[in-house]
């Protein structure tokens, strides 16, 4: 315990030399045979010594944060943690169940990220967005996507009209329903890729250009996309330059039994509850301004990176079953969606600083849409989900 004890107190600039050094000023005297007895044991223990320094200063340095929180980064966590508590309390008189779906939601909005929700249609996905919305105090617009659906509806368009006072016709751009700090984007296949593509400018630089300028939307931004699973027909796949914009892939489920009783007792009697706001635009900016201040951990940047390049098949570290089923990995957008998410998970959390298990948490829903399986595991009956969880086996054993 005490050598355990003043080795962790030991600075991370210290080198194993010093220690090496130390312990030669304990080296016996070779004289005769018993003091060779005595040297051979004296030799053996310090280079267990040297080598367990080693490892105690290894650990010591990966985990070592360059920058600590300041006292008003504490307060600001232990304030978004209570904040956390009330709005899962007021979206829960709405939105039965769908914890889950609500904590990730959460996790990309405090990370500057968007969702991607799949689900059968009547699991309340538009409902949980405006109610999201309602308790956040944001600007909400629904956009239906349908095939005959135009860029121009999307980010506005300009009109012509008369000044009355000159008599002359200038043009005047109308905004479109993009301008707004939460954005629904109803069932984004079912309209083209052209059409598809207008969100693409708003999702990365939050801005919209036309008619000659560039337009910054309103802050914070927050584009929330589903699809349905089920129908096939006349739809568009999302390109995966689009998909890699989404931070997070979510999948709704079905409810429970239980959850669905209560589902059916609250919606068709007479009483209705409304949701209160609990947190404005400003406040959301400045946590979001807030996770991007969390440090985090050497040791855990090289697990999000690691994770995500053995998703390469070309890469080095990759395992033979990538380079079976996988025909693209994942790019560098997702290591650094695993860190922001393990960041905001932590601060909602309460902790000041993510763990790897932080990442892994968000392994499935960042790295789901990113990668691109082969014939091989189409043929297998092979998912995304499933490779992602065998990459994930390793660390559980």
């Amino acid at each position: 315990m005490w050598l355990n004890i003043q080795i962790l107190r030991v600075p991370t600039s210290t080198s194993r030399d010093t220690v090496f050094y130390f312990l030669l000023q304990t080296r016996p005297k070779v004289r005769s045979p018993p003091h060779n007895v005595k040297y051979f044991f004296w030799l053996t223990f310090s280079k267990k010594v040297v080598t367990f320094f080693d490892i105690i200063l290894r650990i010591i340095r990966r985990n070592d944060v360059h920058h600590p929180p300041q006292a008003h980064d504490l307060a600001a966590v232990e304030r978004l943690q209570d904040a956390r508590r009330t709005l899962i309390g007021e979206i829960g008189k709405v939105i039965v169940g769908q914890h889950s779906i609500i904590d990730s939601l959460l996790v990309a909005l405090f990370s500057r990220g968007h969702c991607l929700l799949v689900g059968v249609p009547g699991l309340a996905k538009t409902r949980l967005i405006s109610t999201v919305s309602q308790v956040l105090d944001l600007s909400f617009n629904r956009i239906q996507f349908t095939p005959d659906l135009m860029p121009t509806d999307i980010t506005g368009s300009e009109i012509l009209e008369e000044d009355r006072t000159t008599g002359k016709k200038v043009f005047r751009f109308v905004k479109g329903p993009v301008f707004a700090n939460i954005v629904l984007a109803d069932e984004i296949n079912r309209t083209p890729p052209k059409t598809q593509a207008a969100l693409l400018q708003a999702m990365q630089e939050h801005e919209v250009s036309a008619g000659g300028d560039t337009l910054s939307l309103p802050e914070p931004f927050f584009v929330l996309a589903t699809q349905n699973p089920i129908e096939q027909e006349g739809t568009y796949p999302l390109p995966e330059a689009q998909l890699d914009r989404f931070m997070l892939n979510l999948w709704i489920d079905y409810p429970s039994p239980n959850e669905e009783k209560e589902i059916v007792r609250t919606t068709t009697g007479l009483a209705t509850e409304t949701p209160r706001s609990v947190l404005s635009g400003n406040d959301i900016l400045a946590l979001q301004d807030l996770v991007r201040r969390v440090p985090v951990a050497d040791i855990v940047v090289d697990y999000a990176v690691d994770l995500v390049g053995r998703t390469r098949p070309n890469g080095e570290k990759a395992p033979d079953y990538i380079r079976e089923w996988i025909s693209w990995g994942a790019g560098p957008r997702a290591s650094q969606y695993l860190i922001l998410a393990a960041k905001s998970r932590a601060v909602l959390d309460g902790r000041t600083t993510p763990d790897i298990e932080d990442v892994r948490a968000f392994a499935v829903p960042v790295l789901r849409h990113r990668i691109v399986t082969n014939f091989n595991a189409e043929a297998e009956g092979v998912t995304p989900v499933a490779i992602i969880e065998k990459l994930l086996e390793p660390e559980k054993r």
